[in-house]
């Protein structure tokens, strides 16, 4: 691959991160949260979203082709990337290996999540508490989701650091620092809104 091209894949999978990919994780976390409110309010936040117009057509806009792209590369990156927290444990090392890893585990729970959730509706099921509700009813799917979510939440929050640095956000040692501060409080922030979020559904 072209020093070029891999210039221009990694900026692309950088944007497509934060960009709708973020932006969306945020809202669907707000949504689901709504059960901590009970299943009529949860129903009719879930309602709401399967209501809006040309509805497939921004699925696939917004979430699926921009998925599949961010995490095909993202796992190319994964893969080929030399790893030095064996010889090198500085925390940013640490962060590097972390934003790998919960990004395999997130490619894996979304391929998994949208079976569950998108392909059953599909086949005529209808997205709502119940759905929702019966797929946690079992304590290993409700680790695995648990597990997900804290990923997913880490894979974010990390990921907006490195997308500040990336595009030129953060340049300086302290806006980095900044930075790492501000990300992880997002990451915290997340984690306890979507674990507070499938709980309402136990």
């Amino acid at each position: 691959m072209s020093t070029n091209r891999e210039f221009f894949y990694r900026k692309l999978h950088s944007l497509l991160g934060v960009v709708p990919l973020g932006a969306f994780l945020v809202v669907h976390f707000l949504v689901n949260y709504q059960a901590v409110q009970g299943p009529e309010v949860y129903n009719q936040a879930a309602g709401m979203m399967e209501r809006l117009p040309f509805l497939l057509v921004l699925e696939f806009g917004l979430i699926y082709i921009p998925i599949i792209f961010h995490g095909i590369y993202g796992l190319y990156i994964a893969f080929q990337a030399k790893h030095n927290t064996s010889t090198y444990s500085y925390f940013r090392n640490w962060m590097f290996r972390l934003q790998r890893i919960t990004g395999v585990i997130t490619i894996i729970f979304v391929a998994w999540h949208i079976y569950d959730t998108r392909i059953q509706k599909a086949l005529g099921a209808e997205v709502n508490y119940d759905m929702v509700a019966n797929i946690v009813a079992s304590p290993i799917a409700l680790v695995l989701y648990i597990i997900s979510i804290v990923a997913a939440s880490f894979h974010l929050a990390n990921g907006l650091w490195s997308f500040a640095v990336t595009w030129g956000i953060t340049v300086s040692p302290r806006s980095q620092q900044i930075a790492t501060y501000v990300t992880m409080a997002i990451f915290v922030v997340m984690s306890y809104i979507g674990i507070r979020a499938i709980l309402a559904f136990v």
